[in-house]
């Protein structure tokens, strides 16, 4: 018979069961749920680790103050931050090891569970707070917004022209890649995923693609950036086309920017 566990990669497994044990001698937190590839059943030898952490409402600021501590009880940690680079103070990225792992803690409330991107495996819980969330809410991945990249697309294109012409190139290459991961994937993968994020797993879910994704990549030379960029707005014309997405094109800004680029 599988155990909730056994659904956890080998390579990750004693981890996982230390924060276990870590959080049942812990009478501030409630339950420990295992997210990310793991939830949806397609983690592998390279996969992280990402727990939530359910927390006693009246300890919760309490658990994220402590959160290194708490994460140096389990393994030999070698480094651990918190989440505010993008967005996400509740968040303790850690790494284990030898060998290493990449672990992601978050310290949530069982009301904060009700604003969830994903149903995830319950390795353990003390009460039914999870399953109670579970049932008062749905999980809702954030989708990407076909205008709001519409609306900005031709801006950074210029962004980036100017940069090339003032020959800032790493500044232009970081910045078609910008562009590549926030503008032109999600409209190519558009309807692939129930859970785009970037340019991730863009070899699988877009693969006729590859070969014009790969003309967006520019190396440390003007002429080329400027090849990249202009393979980059043609590869997002294509891709708002085929994705079938309904957007107010903005005509003005896309006919002054390719005329820009020359």
């Amino acid at each position: 018979m599988t155990t909730v566990i056994e659904q956890v990669p080998a390579h990750l497994r004693q981890l996982a069961e230390a924060v276990v044990a870590a959080a049942a001698a812990d009478p501030r937190l409630l339950a420990v749920v295992a997210g990310g590839s793991i939830a949806t059943g397609t983690s592998d030898e390279y996969s992280d680790l990402d727990l939530v952490l359910v927390c006693t409402p009246e300890a919760h600021q309490e658990c994220i103050a402590g959160a290194k501590e708490f994460a140096a009880r389990l393994d030999p940690l070698l480094a651990a931050f918190t989440g505010e680079h993008v967005g996400e103070p509740r968040l303790l990225i850690a790494l284990y090891g030898p060998p290493l792992a990449h672990v992601d803690l978050k310290f949530v409330t069982p009301e904060q569970l009700h604003d969830r991107v994903e149903d995830g495996v319950v390795l353990w819980q003390r009460d039914d707070s999870v399953d109670r969330a579970y049932a008062e809410s749905a999980a809702s991945y954030p989708q990407p917004d076909p205008q709001w990249i519409e609306d900005r697309f031709w801006v950074w294109v210029h962004y980036v022209a100017v940069k090339i012409a003032r020959g800032e190139l790493f500044e232009a290459i970081d910045s078609l890649g910008a562009i590549r991961s926030i503008s032109i994937a999600p409209l190519a993968t558009y309807g692939r995923t129930s859970k785009p994020s970037g340019v991730r797993r863009l070899e699988t879910l877009a693969p006729e693609l590859l070969s014009e994704f790969r003309e967006t990549v520019a190396t440390v030379d003007r002429d080329d950036c400027l090849r990249a960029l202009k393979a980059s707005v043609a590869l997002y014309r294509k891709v708002r086309e085929s994705s079938g997405v309904q957007v107010v094109r903005r005509t003005a800004a896309e006919e002054a920017a390719i005329d820009f680029l020359g």
